[in-house]
């Protein structure tokens, strides 16, 4: 496979055609894909973010106002309640399919995620790395007790059924007006073991990804001969971090995005569209 030759006019790319984009893709053989938000997107899991990059909901609730103030996790099991609803239903869409044909031909040799709903793994993706866990178990964080999410749903409507009625009236807009209610009544779940604060096993706002799993992602990356960012604006430095790991090695990046990026400047392409349109059209082109 010949030596990947860095652009030298790295001016920021909006939107080169696909084929142009295909034809450096099928140029390495083992690409690391990371995805991000606009993945899930097409199969209607809602995201915080604009095209701009910009948050076009109120910001979620973070690791420190999540395990210190009990009226941010009413908030936040609120929101959680209401947006199960959406995650529990999505199912996987041709972005998530053509990455499970991808990684079956090899070129794609480890798929990070962003994205906390578990879809690459419902499609059928097996070598996956869950860069910010997963949303659909939930642990003790005293005694460290395991619970899936789904059983929860139902003790939360429950116990809350006034509120779960208003909130499932307003459900077709996503979980972005449930800010507006009045969270005061909202009976949040507790630890059944110990009493302690349940949560998901996703890595909040103003929490760190785990080192172990950093290093595995690193790993990967030293591994691959590119890569490949589906559907994330880089904006938190746990994705962006893979771009600048990916620049050091001298290896071609190659993303995916409508609107701007952190790592515009350190792509040598870029294509805007639909995510499963692009690499439907990348798996379409492969030839051996």
């Amino acid at each position: 496979m010949p030596a990947f030759q860095r652009p030298t006019n790295q001016t920021n790319r909006q939107g080169e055609p696909l084929p142009t984009v295909t034809t450096l893709l099928n140029s390495q053989r083992h690409w690391l894909v990371l995805t991000g938000a606009g993945v899930s997107a097409e199969s209607g899991v809602p995201t915080y973010r604009n095209q701009r990059g910009e948050w076009q909901r109120k910001p979620p609730v973070t690791h420190q106002e999540f395990t210190g103030n009990h009226q941010a996790r009413q908030r936040f099991w609120a929101r959680n309640m209401v947006g199960w609803r959406f995650m529990s239903s999505a199912q996987p869409n041709a972005a998530h399919n053509a990455l499970v044909s991808l990684e079956t031909l090899a070129v794609v040799s480890c798929l990070v995620t962003q994205n906390v709903d578990g879809l690459h793994q419902r499609a059928g993706s097996q070598k996956v790395i869950d860069l910010h866990g997963r949303v659909d178990t939930v642990s003790c964080i005293s005694c460290n007790l395991r619970l899936p999410r789904a059983p929860l749903q139902t003790w939360l409507e429950d116990n809350n059924a006034d509120f779960a009625k208003l909130a499932g009236a307003i459900a077709p807009d996503g979980d972005a007006d449930v800010d507006n209610l009045d969270h005061s009544a909202m009976r949040v779940p507790d630890c059944e073991n110990c009493g302690g604060i349940l949560k998901p096993d996703a890595v909040f706002f103003g929490d760190s990804v785990p080192a172990q799993r950093v290093a595995e992602c690193e790993k990967q990356m030293q591994a691959a001969d590119g890569l490949v960012v589906v559907g994330s604006s880089l904006v938190a430095f746990s994705g962006y971090r893979f771009c600048l790991w990916a620049s050091k090695q001298n290896k071609p990046i190659v993303i995916i995005n409508d609107g701007k990026t952190r790592a515009d400047e350190l792509a040598a392409a870029k294509v805007a569209g639909s995510c499963g349109d692009v690499l439907q059209g990348w798996l379409q082109s492969y030839s051996p």
